[in-house]
C-alpha cells in the first residue's frame, strides 16, 4: 500500500511533484471522502455544498487543480457526500476508485462518519493509493494525536485507520512551545518516532513500509 500524508492539497509545487507524479497517474479514478466538516458550519446538504460542490465549493477547485497538475481528469474524480451518498454508493465509489484522497478539517469527526457508513472495514481493506491533507494525512495513522488548538483544547490521542503504527505525525509544524510539547509527550508515552511537516512545506509518504521525506520534515526520536 502506498500512504501520501500532505500539509495541504497544493501539491504542484517541485520539492513534491516530482515524487508524486511516480504514484498519481492521468488514468487514475479519485475519491474525496469529504466526512471532515464542522457540525457548527455544515448541517445539510446545502451547507456541505459550499465546500466540496462543483458549482460553488470553496475546496473543490482546489482538489481539482492539484490532481489536473498530475493529468487526472474532473471526470474521473468523485466526492462522497454525507447527506446526498448512501452506505451502498459511498462503498461503490471507493472500489471503483484508484486513489482514496482524505480532505482537511476535523480528523476525529471524519473517522465517526466513515464507521457510520460502515466505510471502516471497505477502508482497511483497499489496496489503491491513499492520501490527504492535515486531518486527511493524521488519520491515516493507527494512532494520531492533536495538539491543543482552536479546534481541540486539550492534547488526546485518537484511533484512525489501520495503515501506518510506527511513527506519529505532527502537521503544520511552526516549532511553538505548545507543537513541542506535545512532541515530546509523544515521545515519552509511546516510543515511536515523530515526523513534524512544516506549515504548507512538507509531506511523507509510506510506499509499502518505506518511509520518504518531502521537503521541510523535522524528525524527532526518543
Amino acid at each position: 500500500m502506498v500512504n501520501i500524508l500532505l500539509e495541504c492539497f497544493k501539491i504542484s509545487d517541485p520539492w513534491i511533484y516530482d515524487e508524486l507524479k511516480n504514484y498519481i497517474k492521468p488514468n487514475h479514478k479519485v475519491v474525496v471522502i469529504a466526512f471532515s466538516f464542522r457540525d457548527s458550519l455544515i448541517k445539510n446538504n446545502d451547507d456541505w455544498s459550499t465546500l466540496y460542490s462543483k458549482e460553488n465549493g470553496q475546496h473543490y477547485k482546489g482538489i481539482i487543480d492539484s490532481l489536473a497538475d498530475y493529468g487526472v481528469s474532473e471526470d474521473n474524480i468523485t466526492f462522497i457526500n454525507y447527506f446526498a451518498d448512501t452506505k451502498e454508493t459511498a462503498a461503490q465509489k471507493v472500489a471503483d476508485s484508484d486513489i482514496i484522497y482524505f480532505p482537511g478539517g476535523l480528523p476525529d469527526r471524519m473517522m465517526e462518519r466513515i464507521k457510520e457508513f460502515e466505510l471502516y472495514e471497505v477502508l482497511t481493506k483497499y489496496d489503491g493509493i491513499v492520501m490527504g491533507n492535515s486531518a486527511g494525512a493524521l488519520i491515516q495513522l493507527s494512532e494520531y494525536h492533536l495538539s491543543p488548538d482552536r479546534d481541540y483544547p486539550e492534547f488526546k490521542y485518537y484511533d484512525g485507520l489501520p495503515y501506518l503504527d510506527n511513527f506519529y505525525m505532527e502537521v503544520h509544524y511552526m516549532n511553538t512551545d505548545i507543537q513541542n510539547e506535545s512532541i515530546n509527550r509523544v515521545l515519552s508515552e509511546r516510543g515511536k518516532t515523530v515526523y513534524a511537516t512544516e506549515f504548507m512545506s512538507g509531506a511523507i509518504i509510506a510506499d509499502n513500509g518505506n518511509i520518504k521525506l518531502l521537503g521541510n520534515v523535522k524528525t524527532f526520536i526518543k
